[in-house]
């Protein structure tokens, strides 16, 4: 089968895609135009499909003959599942492999924004590091003892809460789509609605899976509702957050500090308003950024490659429905 890899993954992939039943197909060049990646993609049987190129109605008309698609990520937001399912086309992601990675970057934001590291890093490396003690300029706040809440308990919310509760002894709540009672017993966690993760967290950190219905659900409205010296952190999706709201927030002292590590568009423009703050820190999303995480997206999303080419059971399929017909 005809397998296209839009760009070059780490050495376990493409070791497990050296198969005698697979004909790779890699680009030549790094960076490809939407006509020229559909051109690829119209040839092939199957994409390992690296980003977060758009996998809607329209493409699956064009592409009648790929059946799978591996996504090298855990959100699978940029694909429509309900076209895919009905065009046959199996989607996977990478799920686990990189939970750790992520709430390590959430961890990090939060210390970050908490201590305004990012802020003072700058003014020693532009020279403005003054030797004139000042006991009350640039105070940042100590985490012990502070409310985690979490939005999405998931795989990376609980290893994010299990640091939190290690390091600064923080109570743990969260909201969730569903309760998770045997993680409330373990992490003495207790689950509430949204508007009282608002306004009880002192950090708000962001885990949930993003669909459209959760487009700006940090706004004006919800700034409001959290404490002066909240601190938010996002590494799951930008469309979380309305940018414009979260800077009039940030300028304005209704919440402490933003950590984030994505934005609703990326790259974020370099004369992005966020970037004129001393009480932020942004990331170019670098959640997933380690040997370890990459390497085993890469083993997974090969792994489900591999299985639809020898037609077996692909091990982290989204849509097995996809197979009832």
């Amino acid at each position: 089968m005809k397998i296209f890899l839009n760009k070059r993954i780490p050495k376990i992939g493409i070791e497990l895609l050296n198969h005698p039943n697979i004909e790779l197909i890699f680009p030549d060049k790094e960076e490809l135009t939407h006509e020229e990646w559909l051109g690829y993609c119209k040839q092939s049987d199957a994409l390992l499909s690296v980003g977060k190129s758009k996998f809607n109605e329209e493409f699956f008309e064009e592409c009648p003959n790929i059946k799978a698609i591996a996504l090298f990520s855990v959100g699978y937001d940029h694909v429509d599942i309900d076209a895919a399912t009905k065009h046959g086309v199996a989607i996977t992601n990478t799920p686990d492999v990189l939970s750790n990675a992520t709430s390590d970057t959430s961890f990090l934001l939060m210390q970050m924004v908490a201590r305004y590291a990012f802020f003072n890093l700058n003014k020693v490396r532009n020279g403005e590091w003054s030797s004139n003690f000042n006991p009350i300029a640039n105070l940042g706040q100590e985490l012990k003892g502070k409310t985690l809440g979490i939005l999405g308990l998931g795989r990376i919310g609980y290893e994010m809460a299990k640091k939190c509760i290690g390091a600064f002894d923080m109570p743990i709540i969260y909201h969730n789509r569903n309760r998770h009672p045997e993680i409330e017993k373990e992490l003495n966690a207790k689950y509430v609605s949204f508007d009282e993760l608002l306004e009880q967290s002192d950090v708000i950190t962001i885990h949930a899976n993003y669909t459209a219905k959760d487009q700006h659900k940090f706004n004006k409205e919800s700034f409001n509702k959290m404490k002066s010296s909240a601190i938010l952190v996002n590494t799951a999706r930008g469309g979380f957050v309305n940018e414009e709201d979260l800077y009039l927030a940030l300028k304005n002292g209704d919440i402490f500090g933003a950590g984030l590590d994505v934005t609703e568009k990326e790259p974020l423009a370099k004369d992005s308003k966020l970037n004129t703050l001393d009480n932020i820190c942004i990331f170019p999303h670098i959640g997933s950024a380690t040997v370890e995480a990459r390497s085993g997206m890469a083993r997974v999303a090969a792994e489900n490659i591999v299985a639809f080419v020898e037609g077996k059971k692909l091990p982290t399929i989204v849509n097995p429905s996809v197979f009832d017909n």
